[in-house]
Formats: C-alpha cells, sequence, structure tokens
C-alpha cells in the first residue's frame, strides 16, 4: 500500500481548506482517524451496541466480546505477559494519575525521591508534583545535555537508594528525544525503584515491548495512534497492580456489596469502575490493526534518518542549522523554564513561539538509531507553522502517517 492510498483511507483529508487540499500536521495533539477505525466503532453502535460483562443476550455477549478481545490485542500489541496487566483508560493523563494516585501515595514517605527529566509533558509532571505534596516525597531533575538529551551517568547518579519513582518520557513532545528506557529500567531497578514511562508519542511510531524494556508501568493513549478520543492504557506489572487499590468506585469493579462494606474484582476490572470506554477500546483494536497492516517499521524511524516512504525525499528538507534551535529549547529547559497554561509540553513558549512565529518541532522523520541501549538521541527539528492567536507548538509527527497526512 502505498501514500496515496493511505491517504484516501481518511475521509477528513476529502476537502479542501482555504482553497487547497486539507494538510494536517498537529498529529503530536491528536491523529487523524482512517476508514476502518470510524467503520469498528460505527459497526458497534449499529450492529451490538449493549453494556458489557452484565447482560447474558446476544448483543451484550458480542460487546464484551469484542472489549475483551480489544484487551487481549493491546497486550500482544505491547508482548505483555496477561491481558489482565492491561487497564483500559481515557489516556495517558488518566493512567499516569492512577499510578500517582494508587501506587505512589500508598508508597511513599518523608524524604523518600521521585526522579523526573525537564522534558516530561505536564501529564508526567503535576501528578508527581501532587503525590511529593501529599506524601513529603522530594522530587529531583535529571539534568539535561545542551543538546537536549540525557547522559546515562547523569541519570544514574541522580536515581539514589532512596528514590522510589522514576517517571520519564520515551520520547519527549519538547525536544523529540527519544531516551534509552531499557538502560534508564536497569538503573532504576538496580537502585530499589519502579518506572513509570509516558509513552504517548512512542507507541505510535514504533515497537514497544515492555518486557523487553523491563518497566513497571507504561502509559499511552488512543487518540494519538489513529484511535477515538477517550480512550487509553495502563500496562503495570502483576505484583504493583495487585498491591494498588482502585481510585474510582461504583458498577463493574465490585466483587461482592454488604451495606457497610465492599471487596473489588481481580485484576483488571477493579480499575474500570462504570460503564467502560466500549466503542473506544474497540476503536483501538482497528488502529491496531491499521498500523500493523501498515507495518510499524514504515511509521518508524530509520536508521539514516528518512522515513522509507515515496514522498519522503521530494516533501521534505532537512535545514542546516536548525539542531541549534533544539539546543536554544534545552538551554531554556537547563535554566529551569516553567509551565505556561499556553504549553502542553512543561516548558513556558520560546519568544518565536509566542511571537506567531513558525517554531522548531521535531522533523518528520525516524530516530537514529533506536535499539534503546545508547544514550538518548535528539531528533532533528524542522521549522513549521505556529498558531498566531495562541502561539501553541504543535510538533509534527514522524514517518509515513506524517507523509500520508501531510
Amino acid at each position: 500500500m502505498n501514500v496515496k492510498e493511505i491517504r484516501a483511507l481518511f475521509p477528513i483529508l476529502h476537502q479542501e481548506v482555504n482553497g487547497h487540499p486539507l494538510v494536517y500536521l498537529d498529529s503530536a495533539a491528536t491523529s487523524q482517524k482512517p476508514l476502518p477505525v470510524i467503520e469498528a466503532v460505527e459497526r458497534y453502535y449499529k450492529e451490538y451496541n449493549s453494556n458489557v460483562h452484565r447482560g447474558v443476550h446476544t448483543l451484550g455477549t458480542k460487546a464484551t466480546d469484542a472489549y475483551e478481545g480489544a484487551r487481549e490485542k493491546v497486550a500482544r500489541f505491547l508482548n505483555a505477559p496477561d491481558p489482565a496487566q492491561i487497564i483500559f483508560t481515557r489516556g495517558t493523563t488518566s493512567a499516569l494519575n492512577l499510578v500517582a494516585w494508587s501506587y505512589a501515595r500508598a508508597v511513599l514517605e518523608p524524604g523518600d525521591e521521585i526522579v523526573l527529566t525537564p522534558m516530561e509533558h505536564h501529564s508526567n509532571l503535576i501528578p508527581w508534583q501532587q503525590a511529593a505534596k501529599a506524601t513529603g516525597a522530594t522530587l529531583k531533575y535529571v539534568p539535561l545535555r545542551p543538546d537536549g538529551t540525557i547522559a546515562v551517568e547523569d541519570f544514574a547518579q541522580t536515581v539514589t537508594a532512596r528514590t522510589k519513582i522514576v517517571a520519564v518520557t520515551h520520547v519527549s513532545n519538547v525536544l523529540g528525544t527519544i531516551n534509552p528506557i531499557k538502560t534508564f529500567a536497569a538503573i532504576a531497578h538496580e537502585k530499589g525503584a519502579v518506572i513509570v514511562v509516558d509513552g504517548a508519542q512512542s507507541t505510535p511510531h514504533m515497537k514497544v515491548d515492555v518486557q523487553d524494556l523491563d518497566v513497571d508501568f507504561y502509559a499511552f493513549s488512543g487518540h494519538k495512534m489513529c484511535a477515538p478520543t477517550g480512550i487509553g492504557v495502563l500496562y503495570g506489572k502483576r505484583h504493583l497492580l495487585e498491591q494498588m487499590e482502585p481510585i474510582e468506585f461504583g458498577g463493574e469493579m465490585i466483587d461482592t456489596v454488604e451495606l457497610y462494606d465492599a471487596t473489588w474484582k481481580e485484576l483488571p476490572w477493579k480499575f474500570e469502575g462504570g460503564t467502560p470506554i466500549i466503542a473506544g477500546a474497540i476503536g483501538l483494536a482497528a488502529a491496531i490493526d491499521f498500523l500493523e497492516s501498515i507495518g510499524l517499521d514504515a511509521s518508524a524511524p530509520t536508521r539514516s534518518g528518512w522515513p522509507a516512504t515515496p514522498s519522503s525525499a521530494a516533501g521534505h528538507r532537512r535545514r542546516d542549522g536548525v539542531r541549534a534551535g533544539g539546543a536554544r529549547w534545552a538551554r531554556h529547559l537547563q535554566r529551569g523554564g516553567g509551565s505556561s497554561p499556553r504549553c502542553g509540553h512543561g516548558a513556558r513558549l520560546p519568544r518565536h513561539c509566542r511571537a506567531g512565529r513558525a517554531p522548531l518541532r521535531p522533523a518528520p522523520h525516524a530516530l537514529a538509531g533506536g535499539d534503546g541501549h545508547g544514550a538518548g538521541q535528539l531528533l532533528p527539528l524542522q521549522h513549521g507553522r505556529g498558531d498566531r492567536q495562541t502561539g501553541r507548538r504543535t510538533p509534527v509527527r514522524k514517518g509515513v502517517l506524517h507523509n500520508v497526512l501531510g
């Protein structure tokens, strides 16, 4: 399937904006949805809309099979040992908050450390700030190098015997840096800490093997990988999930209920109170099928740096000196640039972004050397269109789907 054929599967692109064919470059915020995903959700609502795990009628059985089938598909997608270790959430934010509320507050004590990086999205920053305030734990940050990467030796020096939790992004939407998660996990475990990984920007573009990475928790959102909005996933190691308490209570997640007490279902359902996101889970399964039919190797980075797609050479041109822009952004974070309500990336917007000029952003190609064993690597940056009204920086996604949508 070539790029033109793939693009044809996105109905939203069959329109003109300002007299030109629609070009969509904001997939880092949310991706567009292909026909197979739209049709899967539509089919659920038209043919077997029903609640799950409750009714014994035909529609209920079909809906339950589809919902739990989606869980099994996600488990295979991540190479999780057991589908019970896949918790459906509203997205990465909900997944990370679940860990920060249920796990962190149970294990942290005054003087314990939570290690973060300055490149974290707000969703992987604010929950840990609140956990630290609630428990008396201390936040520590791994320093950034001038090029926006993290040196393994700096990471190893920051994580100590007092560190209980390490929370880090797999691929930064601030800098485009790909962190060596497998190496980070080994260091964290050697010091007795658990590692929580934000996979929102990595899961759509590279093969993620949670067993090989040896992460304790891994979170991602469906809407960034062609699935519907409102569906996400938390993967966790079984022994950690089993010791965690639910943070939402109600139907579906209970085992027994008495007037003054209740008990919870086993994994994964104890974390999925109320009617779950059935259509979203079904759409996520269809999105996984879609991405795998294209091949994640096609939407992921190549070692040469450019995606192996017909339009890549003609549609994109590397600009000399753009890496300096990434370094300037990194230096801003090194100086402790704070958060801004206009930016979801965990750093105040640089001046050229606030002024509505074209910001620097990750180029639409792959990560150099994605074996996950070396130091963090920085994606080259390219100029793109900023939003003059909001000043919002909208990173361009990488690989074939960028070329399809752009």
